[in-house]
């Protein structure tokens, strides 16, 4: 029955992660894998997250069921803290929101809305973006398109990506990153949202926002800027949430799909299908990440301590970034990688090629994705000079 099935290359950094399980190299830094690391290279429990867990397991009374939509307590502190407390999208009424395994549950949701309620509509991503959003959206049968992002030089290409958005085709929809671009680490100004905004409504396009990492760049609510813009200013969004990385639940697969409507008549329509879309997917999402979520913004001293948490991580690894390119102009590259400083979130498009990461990898054990992209919460004061040593070696100048 299986003898015609053949064997596929694996996730690129599934393989990286087994790569560095094996070198040897006392020094190895592993800059792969996108998780969040502390100063230990470990991915912490949040103290938040644990006092949580301790009142669910005192106080948890059922396994049942949450139903498609996902529990209540979950929707109703996710709402608010995507949208903000003073919504007018919410109080109009305008916003349905569906719990999912994971922000990437959450996109396979919207994908087979789009692919079935919006037929023949195609779909538009950044050029690079996150790899499994090919993977996700044709998988769906969706149509793929690419617009601009990174201009040769390694820079945002802003420019390129407006006039790319001004020629898709009306009705179409295009995925954009609120915040934290993966794998770029290249944000939009407000300046320029405002932009994007007017292009949209021009071509009556149907925006999915990819709002993976909300508190990474700026803060909570300022990262939220470009979502709560395009639903207060438009009939129809799409939002994808994420809330494995802001609370570092990830083996918990904590999501959201939010869908913005004209008015509450039609979110009601659209919430419907969402329903029939998750119960052919996994009939229910998982509960103890949405409980742990729905636990701390319920308690105004968790949802404290959280807060002081997060900040200390956004903190670290915009601090890390400063102190890398610093790190780097001993050898007179601070210049060439001062873009590492100005991005945000954990990811960092180096401009390091292909053959530079191999170099860094097979003399230093420096593991990254070929196509240059580095975790930056990999960073350590320990590990910066070595780093920034290797770099310099393979740009020939150490």
């Amino acid at each position: 029955m299986f003898e015609k099935i053949e064997r596929v290359p694996g996730d690129a950094i599934l393989g990286l992660i087994e790569a560095f399980r094996k070198d040897t190299n006392p020094q190895k830094v592993d800059l792969g894998v996108g998780v969040y690391r502390d100063a230990q290279g470990s991915t912490p429990v949040m103290r938040a997250v644990k006092e949580a867990e301790a009142l669910l397991l005192k106080n948890e009374t059922t396994k049942t069921y949450i139903g498609s939509h996902g529990a209540p307590s979950y929707g109703e502190v996710v709402l608010p803290l995507v949208l903000g407390e003073d919504s007018p999208v919410l109080a109009a009424g305008r916003a349905s929101v569906t719990q999912s395994p994971g922000g990437t549950g959450a996109l396979r949701l919207a994908a087979d809305f789009v692919a079935s309620q919006l037929p023949g509509k195609g779909i538009w991503v950044s050029d690079p973006t996150w790899p499994n959003h090919h993977g996700i959206f044709t998988a769906a049968g969706i149509e793929l398109h690419k617009y601009p992002y990174v201009d040769a030089d390694n820079r945002l290409d802003f420019n390129g990506m407006l006039s790319a958005l001004k020629q898709i085709p009306q009705g179409d929809v295009v995925v954009l990153h609120a915040c934290c671009h993966n794998p770029t680490g290249f944000d939009l100004n407000q300046q320029q949202w405002q932009q994007v905004l007017e292009v949209v409504q021009q071509r009556d396009l149907l925006p999915l926002v990819d709002f993976a990492y909300q508190g990474f760049a700026e803060g909570l609510d300022e990262d939220a800027y470009a979502v709560r813009l395009l639903a207060e200013n438009l009939e129809s969004v799409l939002i994808t949430s994420s809330c494995s990385k802001n609370f570092g639940i990830y083996n918990e697969r904590t999501g959201a799909l939010i869908v913005v409507a004209k008015d509450n008549e039609e979110m009601e329509n659209v919430r419907s299908q969402i329903a029939i879309v998750a119960r052919e997917n996994y009939s229910n999402p998982p509960a103890h990440g949405g409980s742990i979520v729905a636990e701390i913004l319920h308690s105004a001293e968790l949802e404290k301590i959280w807060r002081e948490e997060l900040t200390e991580m956004r903190d670290r690894i915009n601090t890390l970034r400063r102190d890398f390119v610093e790190a780097l102009k001993p050898y007179g590259l601070d210049e060439k990688y001062a873009h590492i400083a100005e991005q945000r979130g954990m990811f960092s498009y180096t401009g390091l090629t292909p053959e530079q990461v191999d170099r860094l990898r097979d003399e230093f054990g420096i593991y990254m994705v070929r196509s240059g992209r580095a975790n930056v919460a990999g960073f350590s004061n320990e590990n910066l000079p070595y780093i920034a040593k290797a770099v310099a070696t393979v740009n020939g100048k150490a």
